[in-house]
């Protein structure tokens, strides 16, 4: 009871430090990222910080199995380094008898990672995807600020109306610049409205001037106007939008014969089996070498995560080509690792060396 007690407890502080480290850190991260894409016109601004918190919320089974893997390799090997796995190990707890401590503190963890895998990380990817489709559905007309040059959609025109403008239907002092079809116009209005007619929207300018040119001609066509009509726009953009694997309910997902679809499957179930063959792994690797420094089992340990989730990242572009099958990717990859990290706590437990390995081997051989 005691060894159970001092092992969670030690671990749940490392859990907790760890998360709030990395999930600060992926948070900076997805506020750049989502900075940025809102500078290059991708996302509205005033979105911001709601797509950063779904991005971090859909990477949060990741987070968690990375934390919790970093936990137990780092309080496991604080034991080792102190020589309290001596004391341990001298009263009759062998390293097998950890795996039912760490799995009682970690089936909550790996529970939630579950959850998030199969259930929150399509409704995060689908609100972002909701947020973004809105933002590039709106008309010309929408993306217009009062007092600021603003470019279209299509990036063929840019537009500035007054400060003072009456309602969002009308507008004072317009300036519209176009670069269409090879030919170059200038547009000034004094004033102007919007209007729908049929489905579109149409905007019609008053008593304004008009300058052209044709990249194909030197001639400067000058105008002017009391009235004049130019397409902005549709009413209601009500064009289906191609919903993303990522945004697909798992329950889609298992209906479906797609490849695409289940390679996409094939990850969240590998988030949350990953995460189970996680703990196993590290309580197989942790360990302190004097001569190789202090950290030395951390960085090995990191270095098996980012290869384990590299393989799934590889085994889910196999399984959406159809070059392997999503159960025997998930039994080779999933299955493979967990027998891995099975035979080497086994070996650590027993203290085999690769010398007796070899001579059960020959002997088997020999009989």
């Amino acid at each position: 009871m005691l060894f159970d007690s001092s092992i969670r407890k030690e671990l749940a502080r490392s859990f907790g430090a760890t998360l709030v480290v990395l999930v600060t850190v992926v948070m900076t991260m997805m506020l750049i990222r989502t900075l940025g894409q809102a500078s290059r016109g991708n996302v509205n601004p005033s979105d911001v910080m709601l797509i950063m918190g779904f991005t971090v919320l859909g990477q949060l089974p990741t987070i968690l199995s990375l934390s919790l893997f970093i936990a137990i390799v780092g309080t496991l090997s604080r034991m080792y380094r102190d020589s309290e796995m001596v004391i341990w190990f001298a009263s009759g707890r062998g390293l097998a008898s950890l795996v039912g401590p760490l799995l009682r503190f970690a089936w909550p963890v790996l529970l939630t990672i579950a959850v998030l895998a199969l259930g929150v990380w399509p409704w995060a990817n689908q609100q972002i995807q909701t947020l973004k489709t809105q933002f590039e559905q709106r008309s010309d007309v929408d993306r217009i600020a009062p007092g600021e040059f603003q470019e279209s959609a299509s990036g063929t025109r840019v537009f500035f109306i007054d400060k003072d403008s009456p309602d969002d239907k009308s507008a004072s002092n317009v300036f519209i610049a176009a670069n269409e079809h090879g030919r170059e116009s200038v547009t000034s209005a004094r004033s102007a409205k919007v209007e729908i007619i049929d489905g579109e929207r149409v905007a019609f300018l008053f008593q304004g001037s008009r300058m052209e040119t044709r990249a194909d001609s030197p001639t400067l066509r000058l105008s002017s106007f009391a009235e004049y009509r130019t397409q902005v726009g549709q009413s209601a953009p009500s064009a289906a939008v191609e919903i993303m694997a990522k945004s697909l309910p798992t329950l889609a997902l298992l209906q479906s014969p797609e490849p695409s679809l289940r390679a996409e499957l094939g990850w969240r179930l590998g988030l949350a089996l990953g995460a189970f063959n996680l703990v196993l792994l590290a309580l197989a690797v942790a360990s302190v070498n004097p001569r190789a420094g202090r950290s030395s089992s951390l960085v090995f340990a990191l270095f098996a995560f980012i290869v384990y989730y590299n393989l799934m990242t590889l085994g889910q572009s196999w399984v959406g080509v159809e070059r392997i099958g999503l159960l025997p990717m998930q039994l080779l990859l999933h299955g493979g690792m967990c027998a891995l990290a099975l035979l080497t706590l086994a070996v650590r437990h027993n203290r085999w060396s690769p010398r007796q390995l070899l001579g059960a081997g020959n002997t088997g051989a020999t009989a």
